[in-house]
């Protein structure tokens, strides 16, 4: 486990549910910054064909900046709708994805198992090893290869066809296209003051 890692755990041990409660907590304030559907979809008037090549690759990186929850969450639906003539293989995976959103994705803390504690490797190999357990137990593998890949053309053809013009990740997102304009700083590091007149 890398140094860098091991800085954003806790310094106190929590038990395993604990730790499972706050990974939950993350994966629910992630989900609640996705962007409103309403703004994903848009109107007609926001979807065009962009000129050139190179405009479509930098439509497609903000778009997909942007609305990355939004595209995981159809690349989500359209995998668990490819499952859903096999409802076993759809409950059993749906499963895994939680244990890894919730035990790699969204884990702060160390895990701890009677006791002991379990390195970020030896849950990622769990979880892999179950996952591959998964896969070959209801053998889904095509149909869900299929629904991932609709999601994800339905992902690249949103982001290529989406303008995002309008939309900004960030104030720095903002600031650096000329939205808004950055505050100067005097040379004491403060920022600079001009009095009405």
């Amino acid at each position: 486990m890398s140094s860098a890692a091991a800085a954003t755990y806790t310094t106190i041990p929590i038990s395993g549910i604990d730790v499972i409660f706050r990974s939950t907590q993350n994966l629910s304030a992630s989900l609640s910054r996705c962007r409103p559907w309403p703004e994903f979809l848009a109107t007609v008037s926001a979807l065009d064909i962009p000129p050139s090549l190179s405009a479509a690759s930098l439509r497609f990186r903000r778009n997909a900046a942007y609305f990355s929850l939004n595209y995981a969450m159809i690349v989500t639906a359209c995998a668990a709708v490819s499952l859903i003539t096999t409802p076993i293989a759809l409950i059993l995976l749906g499963f895994v994805l939680f244990l890894w959103l919730i035990l790699h994705f969204f884990r702060e803390d160390p895990l701890l198992v009677w006791g002991r504690h379990v390195s970020d490797w030896a849950v990622i190999a769990g979880l892999v090893m179950l996952s591959i357990l998964a896969l070959y137990i209801t053998g889904p593998l095509r149909n869900l290869s299929i629904g991932i890949i609709v999601g994800l053309l339905i992902a690249v053809v949103h982001g290529v066809l989406r303008n995002p013009e309008g939309l900004f990740l960030d104030e720095n997102d903002a600031v650096s296209t000329g939205l808004i304009a950055s505050h100067s700083t005097n040379r004491s590091g403060g920022a600079s003051f001009t009095p009405p007149v």
